[in-house]
């Protein structure tokens, strides 16, 4: 099968995956303005912990969803470009978890490691296998590239949604 209609199989997905990444960045943005609002004692540290990370995840998942959508003619550029963000975004969980240790506003939990730093890490990890695998298996490195897309939008979506609970919990005990 020819690696344009391969690519093409895939739009439909890829168009769902990217505008929901590019809706709920969106909201995001929303989250952080609920931060704000609450006067909640978090610092930049926090958001570059916790907050940044989460809409990172958002924008790749929009930007895996253009580049499999782009009219290639051939799979070596999707696979480059998917590696590049499969290894970019290993170097960035390795940096979140940097600024998740530095800060010192929150107190991780075991589930916080898990889905602001373990999750993403296998997400982009797996994204750059799924881009080496492309070139010599279309199709395995396509289902995992799109699985990691996915994933990287749960994540997104649980973390968003940890912090707003978060803050709202956080809002409450003050009302106390």
């Amino acid at each position: 099968m020819a690696s344009a209609e391969l690519l093409h199989q895939w739009t439909d997905f890829y168009v769902i995956v990217g505008s929901s990444a590019g809706a709920l960045t969106g909201l995001q943005f929303v989250v952080i303005a609920l931060i704000n609002e609450t006067q909640a004692a978090s610092s930049g540290l926090e958001i570059r912990a916790f907050g940044t990370p989460t809409v990172v995840h958002f924008c790749v998942a929009l930007l895996i969803s253009a580049i499999v959508c782009a009219p290639w003619h051939g799979l070596s550029g999707v696979a480059i470009c998917l590696g590049i963000c499969g290894g970019g975004g290993v170097i960035y969980t390795l940096r979140v978890i940097r600024h998740a240790r530095t800060q010192t506003g929150y107190s991780p939990d075991v589930g916080d490691w898990m889905w602001f730093v373990a999750h993403p890490f296998a997400a982009y990890l797996a994204l750059l296998v799924g881009a080496l695998l492309l070139p010599s298996h279309p199709v395995a490195g396509l289902f995992l590239s799109a699985a990691m897309a996915l994933l990287l939008l749960f994540v997104g979506i649980h973390n968003a949604w940890d912090t707003v609970t978060y803050i709202a919990i956080t809002r409450q005990q003050k009302v106390k």
